[in-house]
């Protein structure tokens, strides 16, 4: 069954909606985890199918597949929970790349320098992003769950990728000092 048949169904059999959540909770809830932390993500990933439930009705039903869809509720939850985002990444860009203490409460890891990059970026920009690599969606499932065109995706996606090079790049100081081979 799809899941927009799964969606329709539950219109009639509410139980049918758990088969939606035990299909999509865990990429749900790793996107969010990698977002807001995991005690946050997994409140948050609950609330996502809470909202998703009640939106049910509204759901296109021709869009088989409801993860675009999804996401995009989950964006919207973590927006409300945006300023905790950003300062858990000023924490992350604090920390030495050294440090054992670089990993979250999850165990994974995110290099001060990404984590300042992340936070140049706007919130549009890191959702895009972190939605692209992090849930890894299609440039097609980014427009649905974002509700853009797909050509103001892609030249986004462009223009964030470009930021997040420059940002990223070695210093022509920092290549001297270290006699790095891509210099």
């Amino acid at each position: 069954m799809s899941d927009a048949d799964l969606i329709r169904t539950s219109l009639l059999d509410d139980n049918a909606f758990a088969v939606l959540f035990d299909r999509h909770f865990r990429a749900i809830f790793r996107f969010l985890r990698g977002r807001v932390g995991e005690q946050l993500a997994e409140d948050l990933a609950s609330e996502t199918f809470v909202v998703a439930f009640r939106r049910r009705d509204a759901y296109d039903l021709s869009r088989d597949d409801a993860r675009p869809w999804l996401y995009g509720i989950a964006v919207n939850l973590v927006r409300e929970h945006r300023r905790t985002e950003e300062r858990r990444l000023r924490a992350y860009a604090r920390v030495s790349v050294d440090r054992d203490d670089a990993s979250d409460e999850t165990g994974e890891r995110l290099d001060p320098a990404v984590a300042a990059a992340l936070l140049d970026l706007g919130d549009e920009e890191r959702t895009l992003i972190l939605l692209l690599t992090w849930a890894d969606l299609t440039y097609e499932q980014l427009a649905d769950a974002l509700g853009l065109p797909l050509g103001t995706v892609r030249s986004k996606l462009s223009r964030v990728r470009a930021k997040l090079r420059t940002r990223l790049a070695p210093t022509d100081a920092a290549v001297r000092t270290s006699g790095s081979p891509l210099a």
